[in-house]
């Protein structure tokens, strides 16, 4: 059981020192503004949805 344990341990680190391909620092920039971006316009998205529909209803059912 603990050597199957170890192996497991091994195997990860091997994996994640030898096998993996990490990002450099000029794509993970970009990545990172693309993520930024992709959720600025989601924002505005739904408050604009949020906006249109506070005025629907506001027309339906007046105060």
């Amino acid at each position: 059981m603990i050597k199957k344990f170890i192996n497991y341990c091994k195997a990860c680190y091997d994996e994640l020192a030898h096998k993996v391909t990490w990002p450099s620092y000029k794509e993970l920039t970009q990545s990172a503004m693309v993520v930024l971006s992709a959720s600025l316009i989601i924002a505005v998205v739904v408050w604009l949805m949020d906006v249109v529909f506070k005025a629907v209803m506001s027309s339906i059912y007046p105060n």
